[in-house]
């Protein structure tokens, strides 16, 4: 870590002994533990939440449970996280870490594929996070306008995807081809504004008009 991003840090709300503790979890026992939020980008999704203040949350990739925790945070009484899991080998690791936190009541963690099951459940949704298989990123956007409400938002993770979308020797990777068609799709699509950020491995965040 640069000397900036620990300055960053330092000015930055702690995470808290139990994130803390499931970061580094996430890391030992499972591979590509990067892919967790972490401190940061948890700290930044905790606050957004709390500006736009959503009552349902739309999550689609779970992974290890930290970005559905900091989501659960900073939402108010009555609200919720639906996060959904494509790969069921996951679950042994991550359901005791959700149901073990403190925000367990504004969590509901599926095992399951978000693209065909999350309309299913009639929700509404005021914010989306899309972090599954980037593969599938823009089918699951068009999943996500579907059921977000007009004014509603979805971050979309990973869009800088560790630099590689300007990489050329990357091109024949269909995860990064995947993440370049979201990026160009949104970045024309006329429903909604976006912005993208230089955070970790690059945040997008996307407004439905």
């Amino acid at each position: 870590m640069s000397e900036i991003d620990d300055y960053i840090l330092a000015h930055t709300d702690p995470e808290g002994d139990y994130l803390y503790r499931l970061y580094r979890a996430t890391n030992i026992h499972l591979l590509r533990g990067r892919m967790a939020s972490g401190h940061l980008q948890g700290r930044l999704l905790r606050m957004l939440v709390r500006m736009i203040k959503p009552k349902n949350i739309l999550e689609v990739g779970t992974f290890s449970g930290y970005s559905a925790i900091c989501l659960a945070e900073g939402l108010d009484d009555g609200g919720k996280v639906y996060t959904y899991e494509i790969n069921d080998e996951q679950e042994d690791f991550t359901r005791p870490w959700i149901e073990g936190s403190a925000v367990a009541d504004k969590i509901e963690f599926i095992i399951g594929d978000a693209i065909s099951e999350a309309p299913a459940l009639g929700i509404t949704f005021d914010l989306v996070f899309i972090d599954g298989d980037k593969r599938t990123y823009l089918d699951t956007y068009e999943m996500a306008l579907s059921v977000l409400r007009p004014g509603g938002f979805i971050f979309a993770d990973n869009t800088l995807w560790d630099g590689h979308v300007v990489d050329h020797a990357y091109d024949k990777d269909r995860q990064t081809a995947g993440i370049e068609h979201f990026n160009d799709f949104v970045a024309r699509d006329d429903r909604v504004e976006r912005v993208m950020l230089p955070l970790r491995d690059g945040l997008t965040l996307i407004r439905k008009k």
